[in-house]
This record gives C-alpha cells, sequence and structure tokens, in this order.
C-alpha cells in the first residue's frame, strides 16, 4: 500500500508555511510516503519563482502542479524546461514551455501524476482536458497503474465529470482552483479516489487567502483593487490516499485540515 498527500493550492507566504509544515508532519509521521500540492499561487498569491519551487521542494514535497497562474511570474519560464517536478497544465498546446506530467519512482514504485486544466469558464482558452487525458494516461499506464491527476478547473461539473471519465484508469483524481475543500471525497465504482477541490493552504481568515476587507470592497464598489495576502492562522487542506501499488485503485480517501495558530 502507498498512501499519497495531497495538498490544495499554496498561497502566499502563509500557504508556504502551512504546506511545508504539513508535508513534513505526514512524511516523518508516516501518514503519507508521497506528497503533491499545487503550487501555482505561492508568490504572493500569483504564480510560483524558482526559489520558491526549489523552497517547497526541499520541504518534501514531490511535485508541485499548476493552473491557469503558472505564467504569471516571467522567470518561471525558462525554469520550466530545467524542472520537471514542476508541472504546468498538459492540455497547453503543442511547444508551451514545461512538461504536464512526470513519473518519479519510490521506494514502493513508480507513481504518475498529470496536470490539467478546464475549459469552462477559464482562461486562457486550452485543448479539450477530456482527450488530453486519455491519451496520456495510456502512456503513463504503460510504466505504471498508480497516477494522480490534478484537475485544475471552474466548475464542479467539469471536475466530476473529469473523475469519472477517468474512473478505473487513474489511482486519484482531485480538482483544484477554488480553494475551498469540498466535502464530497468517495472512491468511484471502478476504484478511483475522487475529491472535487482539495482546497487551499494559506490564511483560515481570507477569501481565497486574501485580505478580507479588500475582497469586500471590491464587491461593494466593482473598482479593481490589489488583492493582499491575508495574515493570522494558516491551515493546510487536501486529502491523503491509500493506494494498492499493484492494481492502481484506491482503497480509502480522507480529507485533511491541518490547522496552525501560532
Amino acid at each position: 500500500m502507498i498512501n499519497i498527500l495531497f495538498l490544495g493550492d499554496i498561497v502566499g507566504e502563509p500557504g508556504r508555511l502551512a504546506a511545508t509544515r504539513t508535508a513534513h508532519l505526514y512524511l516523518t509521521r508516516g501518514d503519507a510516503d508521497f506528497v503533491v500540492a499545487n503550487g501555482e499561487n505561492a508568490a504572493a498569491g500569483r504564480g510560483i519563482t524558482p526559489r520558491l519551487a526549489i523552497e517547497l521542494m526541499r520541504s518534501g514535497i514531490a511535485v508541485l502542479t499548476s493552473g491557469n497562474h503558472i505564467w504569471d511570474q516571467r522567470e518561471i519560464i525558462p525554469y520550466l524546461a530545467t524542472e520537471p517536478r514542476l508541472l504546468r497544465p498538459f492540455n497547453y498546446p503543442a511547444g508551451t514551455p514545461g512538461a504536464g506530467s512526470i513519473i518519479l519512482e519510490t521506494a514502493k514504485g513508480p507513481i504518475g501524476v498529470l496536470n490539467l486544466q478546464g475549459r469552462t469558464f477559464m482562461n486562457p482558452p486550452v485543448e479539450n482536458p477530456f482527450l488530453a487525458a486519455k491519451q496520456e494516461i495510456e502512456r503513463l499506464r504503460k510504466e505504471t497503474p498508480v497516477i494522480l491527476v490534478d484537475i485544475h478547473a471552474e466548475t464542479t461539473s467539469e471536475k466530476i465529470a473529469m473523475g469519472y471519465y477517468l474512473d478505473g484508469l487513474v489511482s486519484f483524481v482531485v480538482g483544484t482552483h477554488t480553494h475551498v475543500q469540498t466535502a464530497d471525497e468517495r472512491i468511484l465504482p471502478q476504484g478511483t479516489a475522487f475529491l472535487c477541490d482539495g482546497g487551499m493552504c494559506g490564511s483560515e481568515n481570507s477569501v481565497l487567502g486574501c485580505d478580507p476587507q479588500a475582497v469586500v470592497q471590491k464587491f461593494l464598489t466593482s473598482m479593481p483593487g490589489k488583492f493582499s495576502i491575508a495574515a493570522g492562522p494558516t491551515m493546510a487542506t487536501g486529502a491523503l490516499v491509500s493506494i494498492d501499488e499493484e492494481s492502481g485503485r484506491a482503497t480509502k480517501i480522507v480529507r485533511v485540515l491541518e490547522r496552525y495558530r501560532e
């Protein structure tokens, strides 16, 4: 049995601290064998830099997934070509810098990770993630049955549909992007674990990791404004999934919520 911890969108410095602390806790305690986190908002809430990616991976996070904000920090573009453990969505057009999937060897066998981006209410427009996923998963399954898929999408319907579409083909489908952890964890009929959204790592007293007052003002005035990262207590949310490494079928999924008050 292999246990994979997935952590939702990392938002700014509070999110980085919560994610690295949680990864270290679960690895040293023996609860997790492998950690994946979505890092696309790690740099003050927008994008990620090479320095921050290195910092997060040194904490024990084996793979960083991303989404539509992966390009927000200009210096990350050349870095994507040198660091295969930082993924951009697989269904960007051919020739886009970086890779959308990876297979890593572990003490319990190879693990595949695939990063997808949805299309409903999402920008920029990308290739159909359903068509892209099937072909790439066929390739990954030639090397391992243990595959995690991060579908970075706006709507619950698109993420749930992806779960059923990939049921029995991958071990775990988890959604990201909304920063709000859902309570629909389950194992689908063909053995794929599913969670519609893993939530976020960031300030708990916030609006999606940002200062609540700034966000409220935007809703009151409809005026553009800069959102600063919220301070205060932090949290890390996601899911812990147990997978049979021979079949790739999930046997258990538990939502994760770790709070840090200091």
